[in-house]
């Protein structure tokens, strides 16, 4: 019997040693690590979502790690507070880009090896959920009735990006590692869909058949394509490392999500050339020099 294939995102491992820095385009915070091998433009841009264009979720480790910390306390373990919250935060951020779920595996885990029966990761996943919709709950309705401009919840000049890309005639795509059903309503509530169309893909329950790389895949062989025409954006190291394993361009986006500062986070930066980008931004106020860079003769 032939065995169904599954997908599951490696977790992070550095493959580039040192995060030297790179050159800027003149007048620009766009840093470049490397030059896109292919000579032709890129034709299919694929985006990651939270932090990498949306900001309503801002702000979720400060959700996700408390949750835990009580979860794993409540096994009885003598770890302090304070150790516990080390641990936790840790492998979140370790965990970063992937789909939220291998975050509440590893809480199951700890739980486990703290002599504690742990829930479903599923039920975790749920618990986190509802607490993260009640931290945003005023962001997403006041984008719904207007008091909120997309804008507002939106890293720096994504708008303008996408106007130019679509205006280019590139798909796009975005595939985030936050449920489907949340990224699709919040590309809605932050006027995205009509970028993306149906090109918009999130995580499902059923995680082993869910993932960017999947996502890449489909991309490629839809359209026929080698991975030297597909251009890359992410702030999570997954999309980073999936773009990259296929030949593709990858654009970090080291983004300051809570200040909009125009400066790299870095945390992120490092993180993210560790994994082999090519290009490293703040956010996208240098959009139209970017495009001049990766579209010659149209950008």
């Amino acid at each position: 019997m032939h065995e169904k294939q599954t997908y599951l995102e490696e977790d992070y491992r550095r493959t580039v040693d040192v995060a030297a820095a790179g050159e800027f385009l003149p007048g620009t915070s766009i840093e470049i690590i490397r030059p896109p091998k292919s000579r032709q433009p890129p034709q299919h841009v694929l985006f990651d979502f939270d932090g990498t264009l949306s900001l309503i979720r801002e702000g979720w480790p400060q959700v996700m790690v408390p949750m835990m910390v009580e979860i794993l306390q409540a096994t009885g373990t003598d770890e302090s507070p304070q150790q516990l919250e080390r641990l936790v935060f840790e492998f979140v951020m370790q965990l970063n880009g992937k789909q939220t779920i291998y975050q509440m595996i590893r809480l199951a885990e700890e739980v486990y090896r703290r002599g504690g029966t742990p829930l479903d990761p599923l039920v975790y996943k749920q618990m986190y959920h509802q607490r993260l919709m009640q931290r945003i709950a005023q962001r997403r309705q006041a984008l719904l009735t207007g008091a909120l401009q997309p804008a507002d919840m939106l890293v720096p000049y994504s708008l303008e990006l996408l106007e130019q890309l679509q205006r280019l005639g590139v798909r796009m795509y975005l595939a985030s590692g936050t449920d489907q059903c949340y990224v699709r309503e919040e590309a809605q509530l932050l006027k995205l869909d009509r970028y993306f169309g149906p090109h918009i893909y999130g995580a499902i329950d059923d995680y082993q058949n869910y993932s960017k790389a999947m996502v890449i895949d489909r991309i490629l062989r839809e359209n026929g394509i080698s991975g030297e025409l597909l251009l890359g954006f992410g702030d999570g190291y997954v999309e980073i490392q999936n773009i990259k394993a296929v030949g593709g361009t990858a654009v970090a986006v080291a983004s300051d999500e809570a200040g909009r500062s125009g400066k790299p986070d870095p945390w992120k930066r490092d993180r993210l050339i560790g994994v082999g980008a090519d290009i490293v931004i703040p956010d996208y106020r240098h959009w139209h020099a970017l495009l001049e860079y990766l579209w010659p003769r149209g950008g």
